[in-house]
């Protein structure tokens, strides 16, 4: 692709969404073109809060508009690939909040479209730009972990009350949190799946995915590695405070997340005497790796609505570890042809049909089931 020096974004879809409006204002290389959203009445008030003129009712009209370099679709998940697809068609780079689709099919045809295209495509997966994901990547990247042995990761939460296609929700299904940092800190691909179901959810919840499960635990072969990791979901009827974890353990350091939120890191450190093996660690912030102007919202959230609450999964997510700006960055510069982009269309995939897989796993009871060959890098 041709890079783009001062990307123009448009966000569609504004609950969650418009969290990223000022983050994007600030960036000193990107702008804020346009928004969209169904509602007319809350579109114009965050168009007049954030001074926003070009305001969309209709995404397909939006998509016409030639003043836009690339859309950041924040729709609901049952409509995020029909939006990414209409988007990579009307030749506009996709940034999507994840997952990238809920089926195979959908997966492809946005990999498919990319490699025909060449238009960019990036996950806006949180926890791979949160302050203690980056942290371990930084001790992976200096070599203080060693070498990798196991990796494990979870994502617990209580879904109870959230609207539309949440209710009975297989745990798996959309799987990323957990999923994405087990294979992002080496940038490792996964191969193949097996996934056990656990307890069941109340029973009427049953009918609405044809599955009971409450848990759902899954082992991950990496692809062309000797390591596998171990994820576990949880949405419905298990107590459990909300948990985004990621526990890496390496061959001279190894790092355990906190059993309860905001208490600190336990970093080990082998061969040293007995009780000093573990310690404590408050994870720094990584607000340092972005542009000054976007900096300081890693530590805070940017939107809330008329009666100053947050958008739930922002609350629950404890911040979603101060990941916004650093999404918003590595998308800009991704456009601007010096970012990375992490995840990109294949390793999207990759990523979101290790959960869609894992649960047709789990329906055949443990089975396991390989990831396609174009969801693997070549």
């Amino acid at each position: 692709m041709s890079k783009i020096d001062h990307p123009r974004i448009a966000i569609i879809g504004l609950g969650f969404g418009a969290e990223f409006i000022p983050i994007y204002q600030r960036h000193p290389n990107a702008e804020i073109v346009a928004i969209c959203q169904r509602n007319e009445e809350s579109l114009k008030e965050i168009g007049d809060q954030f001074g926003i003129e070009k305001c969309y009712t209709d995404y397909d009209e939006l998509l016409k508009d030639p003043d836009i370099d690339a859309v950041h679709i924040n729709t609901p998940i049952p409509h995020h690939a029909e939006a990414t697809l209409a988007a990579l068609r009307a030749g506009k780079h996709v940034a999507c909040t994840v997952p990238m689709a809920t089926s195979v099919e959908d997966c492809k045809a946005i990999v498919e479209l990319c490699a025909e295209t060449g238009l960019e495509y990036m996950m806006m997966e949180t926890v791979v730009y949160a302050r203690e994901f980056l942290y371990m990547k930084e001790l992976y990247d200096s070599g203080e972990l060693g070498k990798l042995q196991f990796l494990k990761a979870s994502h617990q939460q209580d879904m109870d009350g959230w609207p539309g296609y949440w209710p009975g929700l297989p745990p798996m299904h959309y799987a990323t949190h957990c999923v994405g940092p087990v294979l992002g800190l080496g940038r490792h691909e996964a191969e193949f799946v097996s996934c056990f179901p656990s307890g069941t959810i109340r029973e009427e919840m049953h009918d609405c995915y044809d599955s009971p499960f409450a848990v759902e635990t899954t082992h991950i072969r990496f692809k062309d590695s000797d390591l596998s990791a171990q994820v576990y979901r949880s949405l419905f009827d298990v107590a459990r405070q909300y948990r985004e974890s990621f526990e890496v353990y390496g061959s001279q350091k190894a790092v355990e997340w906190p059993l309860i939120e905001h208490e600190p890191l336990v970093v080990h450190t082998a061969k040293k005497p007995e009780p000093e093996i573990p310690e404590e660690v408050k994870c720094p912030d990584y607000a340092h790796l972005l542009p000054e102007e976007i900096a300081p919202f890693t530590t805070g959230g940017v939107y809330s609505n008329e009666d100053g609450e947050e958008h739930l999964s922002f609350t629950q997510g404890a911040g979603h570890g101060g990941s916004h700006p650093h999404l918003v960055h590595q998308f800009v510069e991704l456009l601007r042809g010096s970012g990375e982009g992490y995840p990109n269309a294949v390793q999207s995939a990759n990523i979101t049909l290790t959960g869609i897989l894992a649960h047709e796993s789990a329906l055949k009871n443990g089975e396991r089931i390989h990831l396609p060959e174009w969801s693997l890098s070549s």
